[in-house]
């Protein structure tokens, strides 16, 4: 809902278009839908309390932040999902302030007692 209100209905079909120009780039695609899923799943068993649930999230941000942190550096595929910078480091900065937010829902997730509490009474 966020890309097409983003982008459009053009965008979107403009986006899916670039994705899907070599089978590289549709099997990074379908690899990104599939995580976006899974985080998705990952969240309703959040909130069941499944311990298993912040695992696999923890998972699936570790995977998104190397791929797009390697994407970056030129090793994948840069022009689709790459964050802009001059060095590592402006890179490496780039990446952490995007990944901010999930950065603190894991720290919510793991860090406090009475979240560790939580998905052991679960």
């Amino acid at each position: 809902m966020l890309l097409f209100n983003m982008l459009g209905l053009r965008g979107v079909i403009d986006f899916v278009h670039r994705s899907v120009q070599t089978w590289n780039l549709t099997l990074i695609f379908l690899g990104s839908l599939v995580m976006l899923c899974i985080e998705l799943r990952c969240a309703f068993v959040i909130m069941k309390g499944c311990n298993w649930g912040r695992w696999v999230f923890l998972a699936t941000q570790v995977i998104a932040v190397s791929y797009l942190w390697a994407a970056s550096l030129g090793w994948g595929y840069p022009e689709l999902f790459s964050i802009p910078g001059e060095s590592k480091r402006e890179i490496f900065r780039s990446l952490m302030m995007q990944k901010l937010p999930d950065l603190l829902v894991l720290f919510l997730l793991f860090a406090p007692s009475r979240s560790r509490l939580f998905f052991k009474l679960q």
